[in-house]
């Protein structure tokens, strides 16, 4: 690991590809010790794959896009240099909040645009009611 790494940390396409990755297994319904063992490395090993901490070499990522059954296309699609870092970084940052994976899947699964608007809605006025008054939100559901 070379110094600008280690102070720096992992580079933002690293981080991003292993968000991928874990996206994709999770999506599929593998476990981390499922994946290990496709590819013969241990769970730790894909954990620090999934965070960008160790690099996946393009041999691996091979390997890895065929465990998970898609195209290796499929897990680099958008990074290329043309995307801004800062897109990249930004759904990166979204997509490390508890549940915002398990909200995204369930949104796609909606069946019709109507319902995914209105979700789309009530989660702006929640979020718009918690910048207004946090402490009320908390006590709103004990007010009879």
């Amino acid at each position: 690991m070379t110094t600008r790494r280690s102070i720096e940390g992992p580079h933002r396409l690293d981080v991003a590809i292993g968000q991928r990755v874990r996206e994709r297994r999770r999506g599929i319904g593998l476990s981390q010790q499922e994946l290990a063992e496709a590819l013969g490395v241990s769970f730790q090993q894909v954990q620090k794959y999934e965070r960008g901490a160790n690099r996946i070499s393009f041999s691996r990522l091979v390997e890895v896009a065929g465990a998970l059954n898609c195209r290796l296309a499929d897990l680099a699609d958008g990074l290329d240099p043309d995307h801004k870092p800062d897109h990249i970084e930004h759904v990166n940052t979204l997509m490390d909040c508890d549940g915002a994976l398990e909200l995204l899947e369930a949104y796609v699964a909606m069946p019709n645009s109507g319902f995914r608007r209105a979700l789309l809605h009530h989660a702006r006025n929640l979020a718009e009611l918690g910048e207004a008054a946090p402490s009320d939100v908390s006590s709103a559901g004990s007010k009879p």
